[in-house]
């Protein structure tokens, strides 16, 4: 028997490496039917040490993450793909997206992209791709290709 599965996260963040999570995304959950929950995380840390906080900046960024969901949404329906919702979470990254939205949303597959950044980034600050994949309990595929399963290049840094 081959594994279904029934509710897909996509945690989503602007990068090139998400957006290709998106696509696959799609293209997965519409061969599973298969709900799609995709997920922007404000991490309100990077706020934390700014002394002139103040919740526009919160604002800006949850208006920005909400127009390109909304555009995500647009697209996944017009690819076919009606069963899909997205939400706009806050804290820390690496919890809400192996931890708190799977929970919530009986999530049984997390695609996520693979990590943009280089190897000291990772050793500093660690990867959010690298903690999913440790800790989430939901099956868990980071992808590194294209549509056509292609070594994905960002074009923005080729």
């Amino acid at each position: 028997m081959l594994q279904q599965y029934k509710h897909i996260l996509v945690p989503v963040d602007g990068s090139y490496e998400a957006e290709l999570a998106y696509k696959k995304g799609v293209a997965v959950a519409l061969r599973n039917n298969a709900t799609l929950h995709l997920v922007h995380v404000v991490d309100t840390r990077a706020f934390q040490n700014i002394s002139s906080f103040d919740t526009s900046m919160v604002e800006q960024v949850t208006e920005t993450a909400k127009k390109t969901l909304d555009k995500y949404i647009e697209d996944a329906k017009t690819a076919g793909l009606q069963d899909i919702d997205y939400s706009i979470e806050y804290g820390a990254p690496k919890s809400v997206i192996a931890k708190d939205v799977p929970e919530k949303l009986n999530i049984d597959l997390i695609m996520i992209g693979a990590t943009g950044l280089n190897a000291v980034e990772r050793l500093l600050i660690g990867s959010v791709t690298e903690y999913v994949t440790r800790t989430a309990s939901a099956d868990v595929l980071v992808v590194r290709t294209d549509l056509d399963n292609n070594p994905a290049t960002n074009p923005k840094k080729a």
